[in-house]
């Protein structure tokens, strides 16, 4: 007789994993085969993009750049509030840009240095150390989405409940899952729309926009780069490795579920869909959860497909001392290679 943790394991284990990335597959054919199976895992995007229909909600001058929030349509009769930070001195001009991803808390406010009414922050900055504001500080365009059930995006129950990190994960994920949707399909094709809006604005170089993403915004960050080749790089933070190492270790929230994706792959092999591109790796050592051991693994998985697509030497780690938050300044360093490199865009 098996106990129930150990059928857990023998579930995840015999998952068949059809579509890992093999060597005696060309590259090519292998991406486009899993990105086609993970997009439809994922819920499927809409065939035709809403019209974005941008709106300035706001205008801030703030010491070394201007905050803009601004609202897009995202899905059909839904928007999205993105926080934009323009640099007072960019690296370029039109400059690279980088999507910043927060992950749980009270929203994009939580990255741009903001209390959750939009006040400005007095205290502690957390495990997202306001990493937009250390963004735009280099010299960088940066867009903060509103990610779904966090922040002004929650349903009315948990706005009204007072708690500002109080969020509507499970209730919207358990509806999308019923739908045959996902939160992070959902999530993914909004980061995407944001991708979109960066592109129309004349401060961007629109072939130099990278994205950054803590925890479960590490997940919609190293995802949408898997998945949309029209960004140029991707730092995931405090969440690359396994999901046999991370979510299905403990109780995790249901947004980072999709349905039946070790029928297909492990995590490496889907982060691996950003090769050759850029793809830099955060982890701290007492990170309780997403740990340095399946980080390590991830990365050893990920040279092997790196190397395939001809791109080795271009996935990087940071393994660093410290728990489950941003690290930063070797990230930052590393995005502005990539990012303001000329030699890298001719």
């Amino acid at each position: 007789m098996f106990t129930l943790e150990q059928h857990m394991k023998r579930w995840a284990d015999t998952a068949p994993r059809k579509l890992v990335f093999r060597q005696d597959i060309p590259f090519e054919e292998w991406r486009a085969g899993l990105a086609a199976s993970f997009a439809a895992r994922l819920g499927g995007f809409p065939a035709l993009p809403e019209e974005l229909q941008p709106a300035r909600l706001e205008r801030v001058s703030c010491p070394g750049y201007v905050r803009e929030r601004v609202e897009i349509t995202t899905f059909e009769g839904m928007r999205m509030a993105v926080y934009l930070l323009l640099p007072e001195r960019p690296l370029a001009s039109p400059a690279p840009a980088v999507i910043a991803v927060h992950g749980h808390g009270y929203g994009s406010r939580e990255i741009v240095g903001l209390m959750p009414d939009g006040a400005e922050r007095t205290g502690p900055s957390g495990l997202h150390k306001d990493f937009a504001v250390s963004l735009v500080k280099q010299g960088f365009v940066v867009a903060a989405p509103e990610l779904l059930g966090f922040g002004d995006r929650r349903l009315a129950e948990d706005l009204a409940g007072g708690e500002a990190t109080r969020n509507s994960c499970y209730r919207l994920s358990s509806a999308l899952l019923l739908a045959g949707q996902t939160m992070a399909g959902f999530r993914i094709y909004e980061t995407m729309r944001a991708l979109d809006y960066l592109r129309t604005r004349s401060e961007v170089a629109p072939e130099r926009i990278g994205i950054m993403g803590i925890s479960g915004g590490g997940l919609v960050a190293g995802f949408t780069a898997a998945l949309d080749e029209r960004i140029a790089c991707a730092v995931v933070s405090g969440y690359a490795g396994t999901f046999a190492t991370s979510i299905l270790t403990r109780n995790h929230c249901l947004d980072n579920y999709i349905p039946g994706i070790l029928q297909d792959a492990e995590m490496p092999d889907l982060l691996g869909l950003i090769a050759p591109r850029g793809l830099f790796l955060e982890s701290g050592d007492t990170d309780h959860l997403f740990g340095q051991d399946g980080a390590r693994q991830a990365l050893d998985r990920l040279k092997l497909i790196y190397e395939a697509a001809g791109g080795a030497g271009r996935v990087e780690a940071d393994f660093f001392t410290g728990g489950h938050e941003i690290n930063g300044e070797p990230a930052f360093a590393w995005l502005r290679e990539q990012l303001a490199d000329e030699r890298r865009h001719v």
